[in-house]
This record gives structure tokens, sequence and C-alpha cells, in this order.
């Protein structure tokens, strides 16, 4: 059209923590002064000191994120949360999918590593359900042994290959490790869409790291295995959404990243991920 101009970036944040404390209006107003069209909203995990290990509680946390995000499909996808040591964490997941409507799931090993059996009955229940999966992986900021969470370890999917998996952080400081679990599929010659593994660049690696870390896991994996996630906590203002957001920016300033691979990054790989993209 004569005198249009550029498109708006579409913008999926892939990681966005829920607290137990937002409602629907607060977090698509600051949606909405990020200008992100798609949220991954994380079921409620966190206590304010420690990760949730009762399954009760989890239960819970699954069951408040479906009444929250109930009539706002459009814009907001929620992941359930479970602990495959329990022995009923397969059928919470089915319920939270089947009952609650959530769409996806976060797993954090802490506690279990992603190649024991238990953690492989969640993947088939998943797997059943075609639901994406976004893992934790490399240390942890608060302390916790990050030793369960190293990429090579993430591995044991590949015997799920129908699943859609995000690997949080890129895996940092095992950067080179995450790149490496992601190539794997390039090298056989798997189209990037076809790849069961994608990378969010959410906050992992120290800033004085954070542009060495992009710019290798661009030249390894190429911006349609990477996604946006803020990974912030809600509820917030939108500026709080928009700081994450512009963090990244200026990364790809610094790179001097075109707009095809911005968009990439930003939104479509995510939206193909969340199968909001085909």
């Amino acid at each position: 059209m004569t005198g249009a101009g550029p498109l708006r970036l579409m913008i999926v944040d892939s990681h966005l923590h829920c607290s137990g404390n937002e409602e629907p209006d607060g977090i698509l107003r600051a949606l909405d002064e990020a200008n992100i069209d798609v949220a991954v909203l994380l079921a409620p995990m966190l206590t304010a000191s420690n990760l949730m290990k009762g399954a009760e509680e989890l239960r819970h946390s699954n069951q408040y994120l479906g009444k929250l995000v109930r009539g706002h499909g459009d814009r907001l996808v929620a992941f359930a949360v479970v602990d495959p040591l329990d022995s009923e964490a397969a059928t919470d997941l089915r319920i939270a999918v089947e009952k609650f409507g959530l769409r996806g799931l976060k797993l954090v090993p802490s506690g279990w590593y992603p190649y024991e059996e238990s953690a492989h009955r969640i993947y088939e229940c998943a797997s059943e359900l075609k639901i994406p999966i976004l893992f934790h992986s490399g240390i942890f900021i608060d302390g916790r042994s990050g030793r369960f969470c190293r990429p090579v370890f993430f591995e044991a999917l590949r015997d799920h290959p129908s699943l859609r998996v995000t690997l949080a952080h890129l895996g940092w400081p095992w950067c080179d490790e995450a790149n490496a679990v992601g190539l794997i599929d390039l090298i056989k010659g798997v189209r990037p869409h076809d790849c069961q593994f994608r990378f969010d660049i959410s906050f992992g690696s120290p800033p004085v790291y954070r542009l060495e870390v992009l710019k290798r896991a661009l030249a390894v994996l190429g911006p349609e295995l990477l996604q946006f996630g803020s990974d912030r906590f809600l509820p917030c203002a939108g500026s709080v959404l928009t700081d994450a957001i512009e963090d990244v920016r200026k990364l790809f300033c610094e790179l001097n990243l075109d707009e095809v691979l911005r968009r990439h990054i930003m939104g479509e790989t995510a939206a193909r991920w969340l199968g909001l993209k085909e």
C-alpha cells in the first residue's frame, strides 16, 4: 500500500512468571505498554526464597493459572508446573491441560536429572498431550545447585522426538554445550523450524558475557532456534518488560542484526514453538 510504513515487529515473551498476585487486566495492560503481542505465563512455582515442591501447592498453582488466563487465550499462553519426583505428576499435568486449559509445561530440574525415569514419564505425557516444554537450564542465581541443569542432560528428550523443547538462558555458563545440543538436528539436515530444541535468551549470562553468548548462538544455531523471554515476574509495570526488550535490542544493534533476524528472535521462533504459526 502506497505510503505504508514497515510492519511492527511481533513480540512474543516466551518466559514470564506469575506470582499468584496478578490480575488479567493488569497483565494485559503491561503487555500493551510494552507492545508485547503474546506472553507465555508460568504457573506460580516460587516462594520468596525457594522452589515450590509440595504437589498440592503446584496443583493449586495450575488451577489458579487456568482461571487467570480464561478468555484471554489469544494473548496469554498458560504453562503448568509439576514435580516429576511426585508419583502423581503425570496425572496432575493431564488435569492441568485437559481440565484447566493450560497449553504447555515448565520444568525446573532440581533434585532430579532430565534423564531420570521419573522425568521420562512426564515427557511421555507431554508428548501425548502435544504440548511444548520450557526447561530451566544452566546455573541458578539463588544459590541452588545447577548440577541437574547442564544442557547435555537434556539430550534425553530425543527419546521423545515429537516434543517441542526450549532450554532457557542458553544454559549459561554451559552455553557452548547448549549450542552443541541444538546443533545436532541442523547437522542432520533438519530444517530449523522442525528442530526439536530451541533456546530462550532470557537473563542467564551476566552483562559482560551477553554479547559474546548471543553472537556465538547466532553463528551456530541461527535466529530460528532463538527466542526472546523477559524472565520477569508479574505483577509488574509495562516499563519492566520494556526494559527487558530494550536490553535485547541494544545487543541486536551491537551485532548489526537486520530486521529479518530480529523478527525471528522477538516473535516468530516462539510462535512456531507454541504452535501459533505454521
